[in-house]
């Protein structure tokens, strides 16, 4: 099992970099976009769409990566005031809560990403992108980040981590 954490951190680490390399490529692009309508006085067909599409990959690439570094909001009033074995529970559960939606989102990005390449959906634009292309990061994020989850609830359960990043004996 250990093996396999170690393979969701290093999928986790691959999807943080690749959500950052989005967001650097989407500011070209759109500085690009911004130099062709201005100084060119050219019109734009794809930049637009392209940069919308790499800022929502890089959004669900990139969840993964946050789960992993623990670099989402987290309130942690209710553990503080918790003692130990109740944040272990709580930390559980909530993981196992969040697991069952990520799987959720995972389950219909799956069957909407194979219905646009079934159907080869284009998008309704003069680019004419093929849609399943950018949908299929909807899918792999959500699988990833359904495994990140998996790595840290068996984390939590075998006390390689501490729930909420918070020792035994820390609290108010």
């Amino acid at each position: 099992m250990e093996l396999f954490a170690s393979f969701v951190r290093m999928l986790s680490r691959i999807s943080g970099v690749v959500s950052t390399l989005l967001i650097l490529l989407s500011i070209l692009i759109v500085c690009q976009m911004i130099f062709q309508r201005s100084v060119l006085e050219q019109s734009t067909i794809w930049q637009t769409e392209f940069v919308i599409f790499s800022l929502i990959a890089a959004t669900f690439l990139g969840a993964p990566y946050i789960l992993l570094t623990r670099g989402h909001v987290n309130v942690d009033l209710l553990p503080l005031l918790l003692g130990h074995r109740a944040r272990i529970v709580l930390a559980l559960l909530a993981s196992t809560l969040a697991l069952a939606f990520c799987f959720a989102v995972f389950w219909n990005t799956v069957t909407w990403w194979h219905e646009a390449y079934a159907t080869n959906r284009l998008t309704s634009s003069m680019w004419r992108a093929r849609m399943w292309i950018p949908f299929l990061s909807l899918p792999v994020g959500m699988g990833i980040l359904c495994l990140q989850y998996i790595a840290d609830i068996w984390a939590i359960i075998t006390g390689r981590e501490m729930p909420f990043g918070l020792k035994p004996e820390d609290g108010l």
